[in-house]
């Protein structure tokens, strides 16, 4: 699944070239609890399709009503059967302001939340921005509230949504990305939960028998060794890298290349002691010290009781979650204090047998 904001944008671009009536809503303001957070969009046109989201659907569904199936049944009356969406410049609404209102539109209780409603942005500007976004830019439109003109612009750096009397300002950056070394069955069910989190998705494995029973659809499949790929993919603030073959010849340079990008998640599935011992052959075999190595994690993973693939699998998703969305996980959720704190173990071959890997590696002491 592609970046939802992306999906969303060139979406609505598609729907204003073919001359189709569309508003572009913008969650700018939320008060308690909120489905979606400040910054989301949605796409709505004159026929009542929506793309991307505002809330769990019950203010969608407001939405249609109130500029489609409204408007349409307004002009029916009037003998009009193209009266439709209205004009005008951008426009705030209000969900959620009474106890009421936020029960019939499913919000939490106390839940407000205020959209800026742009009536048919610009398809010339909307087809700027998708191009440079598909290009791995990141981008900030500014939309001026007492017209509607848009305007873009290359974005530094991450930044919130910014609204004032006079414009509003969003910041929609590329996609997040992910790069999996290792194309084992452990791969397979962290590459699909990231495909439909909303990540790009590529694989790298040298080894052909591995590569050969790779299933997953929608996710890059390379052959190259895994140091060479790293530099090629130059991870940047939205990007993770996940060593997952439990071999140090692949998964140690790699990672070393990663340490040196702005990845915002660099780690490597293994126990305990193995993680200890890919920590000890860094320092000694590739002069690496505890402040190089300070933001390689490992073990990977909150502790859930992992027991098979697919359950560290989530675990090892919800940590790169976590970190991404800027989420303090709680100590005692992390593998290594939670199972010390618990008495567990230290298996060298716990996840390696668990993730289906091969039970012995050849590791340099």
């Amino acid at each position: 699944m592609e970046n939802l904001d992306v999906m969303v944008l060139r979406g609505l671009r598609d729907w204003r070239r073919a001359g189709k009536r569309a508003l572009l809503a913008t969650v700018v303001r939320t008060w308690g609890s909120s489905p979606r957070p400040v910054g989301s969009i949605m796409a709505l046109n004159e026929d009542g399709a929506v793309l991307g989201s505002v809330s769990g659907g019950c203010i969608e569904d407001d939405l249609i009503y109130r500029y489609t199936q409204a408007y349409a049944s307004a002009g029916a009356a009037e003998g009009d059967a193209t009266h439709s969406m209205p004009s005008g410049p951008p426009a705030f609404v209000k969900y959620g302001i009474t106890a009421d209102e936020a029960h019939r539109f499913g919000l939490p209780c106390g839940g407000t939340l205020e959209l800026l409603l742009e009536h048919d942005p610009d398809a010339e500007s909307l087809a700027a921005l998708v191009t440079a976004l598909e290009g791995g830019r990141l981008m900030r439109r500014s939309v001026r509230l007492a017209d509607g003109l848009a305007t873009i612009e290359a974005a530094d750096a991450p930044a919130e949504l910014s609204v004032d009397a006079d414009a509003l300002a969003n910041t929609f950056g590329p996609e997040y990305r992910m790069l999996l070394i290792g194309a084992g069955q452990l791969t397979e069910y962290l590459a699909t939960m990231a495909l439909f989190s909303g990540f790009a998705v590529t694989v790298c494995d040298p080894r052909e028998e591995y590569r050969g029973a790779w299933s997953v659809a929608g996710a890059t499949l390379l052959r190259d060794m895994p140091d060479d790929v790293v530099r090629a993919f130059r991870p940047d603030r939205r990007s993770c890298v996940v060593a997952l073959t439990h071999d140090p010849k692949l998964d140690d340079l790699a990672l070393l290349e990663a340490l040196e990008t702005p990845a915002f998640y660099v780690g490597a599935i293994g126990s305990r002691r193995n993680n200890e011992a890919r920590h000890q052959r860094m320092v000694e075999h590739f002069e690496q010290t505890d402040a190089s190595l300070a933001r390689l994690r490992g073990p990977i993973g909150i502790y859930i009781g992992s027991k098979t693939p697919a359950e560290i699998a989530v675990s090892v998703m919800a940590e790169i979650l976590a970190v991404k969305n800027g989420v303090q996980l709680p100590r005692d959720m992390a593998v290594t204090h939670a199972k010390n704190a618990r008495g567990i173990a230290a298996n060298e071959d716990e996840q390696q047998a668990l993730a289906g890997a091969p039970a012995v590696c050849a590791v340099p002491r």
